[in-house]
């Protein structure tokens, strides 16, 4: 019984408004920067970048689509009642268009799960993606990447009362949710085989089934489990230190080298002029946790 009153009260902590009640599957509330809080990005002049056939096409429409996330706290989220997309990833996509000589305003964003980032950014659904999308040696074979701007660390969300699961080595005969296709999830199922895996298209719906005891623990990033986290403190928290790097990329359609070239070169020059760190500060910085270094920027050859 207080189990189940546990349980009713996560769900409403978490709900949305029109999924309150006891019983449905809530989803995070929006919680995330006020408006009139966030920074304001000067746009580039007279900025031309011929040699990229994806600038091309966003200059002559008039503004970029980029992918993004639109569950993650403080990263990249997405409210329901007006479609509007909040969160550090979304600063970085904004402050972007803005270094290419596009309005940040403009943007198009476009929510793209996981498991489906090269495919939109092969086929020109997308011009460019930002979303806690770890840069490896696989993905470089399908898409490029500039960055990265933001180094995270795989980590374990679990709830409070659970006090078995210090670290990825307690997840033998556990039930641990992520995303499906995600580096995260490719970890675990390759370095930790004992662990009963379960996955999802979205994060979100991995925290809704922690909470109802569906799972007993959901992996990705720190960064995104800290803002999970920081919306329940009295339900849920992080556990253990990362066990992972995760450098987090823009991903750009693979050969347009000219566009990659273009954002390196942007991100350099919002990390000087502050701007980076105000988007942070923000942002994921409301979860508590100070703005980290940027990392240093890779600038690989040309493909």
């Amino acid at each position: 019984m207080i189990r189940t009153a546990r349980v009713c009260l996560a769900l409403v902590v978490f709900a949305a408004p029109a999924a309150a009640a006891c019983g449905k599957e809530g989803s995070p509330p929006v919680k995330g920067p006020a408006a009139d809080r966030l920074p304001e990005y000067r746009v580039a002049q007279g900025f031309r970048l011929p040699d990229s056939p994806t600038w091309k096409r966003a200059e002559k429409r008039g503004y970029f689509v980029v992918g993004a996330k639109e569950d993650q706290p403080y990263l990249g989220q997405r409210d329901p009642a007006t479609g509007t997309y909040s969160g550090f990833d979304i600063e970085i996509a904004k402050m972007m268009s803005a270094s290419l000589g596009l309005a940040p305003g403009t943007v198009h964003f476009r929510t793209i799960a996981s498991a489906n980032r090269e495919t939109a950014l092969q086929n020109g659904q997308i011009d460019y993606y930002v979303g806690t999308y770890t840069i490896n040696a696989m993905r470089k074979k399908l898409v490029g990447f500039a960055g990265p701007y933001y180094m995270a660390g795989q980590s374990l969300l679990v709830r409070r009362n659970e006090h078995g699961i210090n670290g990825p080595q307690d997840l033998d005969g556990k039930r641990v949710c992520s995303a499906a296709g995600s580096t995260p999830y490719q970890r675990i199922q390759r370095e930790y085989p004992k662990a009963v895996l379960v996955a999802y298209d979205t994060y979100s719906v991995c925290v809704d089934n922690l909470l109802t005891y569906q799972v007993d623990a959901v992996t990705t990033d720190d960064a995104i489990l800290i803002g999970y986290a920081a919306k329940a403190p009295r339900e849920l928290e992080v556990v253990g230190r990362p066990f992972s790097k995760e450098p987090y990329g823009i991903g750009v359609p693979r050969g347009d080298n000219a566009l990659r070239f273009a954002l390196d070169d942007a991100l350099e020059a919002r990390e000087k002029n502050g701007d980076w760190k105000k988007a942070y500060e923000a942002t994921l910085g409301l979860s508590g946790v100070p703005a980290p270094t940027p990392p240093a920027i890779d600038r690989y050859p040309a493909s």
